[in-house]
């Protein structure tokens, strides 16, 4: 897919980071759809700085992030530091759309949408500086690498368009998170999935996931008992249909 005939629609302005919004916004509403419930999505025209898109069916609303470049990286640069701390407190943050088009021929290499549930505190990071006169208004990065894959439903990914039933699907797949309402038990369920994507595997034991027993310990030092922790989280997620106990510590992706 391509953005280069929505160009135009920038001429009139001069920073690069406005022209981008401008011609990827309507380029967003025109070809996409709500990942949760397939319906169409509307621009906001209100300048929200929370949102960008509303769903025209359910609930869910978008902010669209974009940028030039082979890759959507590993860093987003976001806005206020403490509203989206706590936002994401309040479970009040929306979902995001992050996108990243070649400069040269304005092709979309990546199109991906996050669900609101899959940021926690420890993946917004605080920029070393505040903007021109009012230093103590802090900035934020989201570090998009410590979103777990499952957590990055893609409609475009390395050029390639994704099956619209299978956005569907991906999206889904996971929103049982939405139930997760306190950070601290949402932050379990997160490094659990991240670190069964790290396994690389679709049949795993218990015994694999007790490897990163340190690690886990590291992020939650508050707790003295991080192999009970994962044989919870994992009762969690076979609970909720992701995985399934195919014979005593043994699991299985679904």
């Amino acid at each position: 897919m391509n953005l280069k005939k929505y160009v135009e629609l920038s001429s009139d302005y001069k920073s690069n980071s406005q022209k981008t919004r401008v011609f990827t916004e309507p380029f967003v509403a025109e070809n996409f759809y709500c990942p949760c419930c397939g319906a169409s999505v509307i621009g906001r025209k209100n300048n929200d700085k929370v949102r960008d898109f509303d769903c025209s069916k359910c609930n869910e609303n978008y902010e669209l992030k974009s940028k030039q470049g082979k890759s959507l990286g590993k860093i987003v640069p976001d806005g206020a530091y403490n509203s989206m701390l706590e936002r994401i407190e309040n479970n009040s943050n929306p979902n995001f759309y992050f996108l990243n088009y070649d400069k040269e021929n304005f092709d979309v290499i990546n199109f991906c949408a996050v669900p609101n549930y899959f940021f926690t505190p420890n993946i917004i990071i605080p920029r070393k500086k505040g903007i021109p006169n009012r230093p103590n208004y802090i900035m934020c990065n989201i570090d998009i690498s410590g979103i777990p894959n499952s957590g990055k439903i893609f409609y475009i990914k390395d050029k390639k368009i994704i099956d619209k039933s299978k956005v569907l699907e991906d999206w889904n797949k996971t929103s049982f998170l939405k139930e997760s309402h306190s950070v601290n038990s949402k932050g379990w369920i997160l490094d659990t999935l991240k670190c069964i994507e790290k396994l690389e595997k679709t049949d795993f034991t218990l015994n694999d996931m007790y490897q990163f027993e340190k690690e886990l310990k590291l992020k939650h030092s508050q707790n003295n008992n991080i192999q009970a922790k994962i044989r919870q989280q994992l009762q969690i997620l076979r609970d909720k249909n992701y995985l399934s106990f195919t014979n005593r510590g043994n699991y299985k992706l679904k």
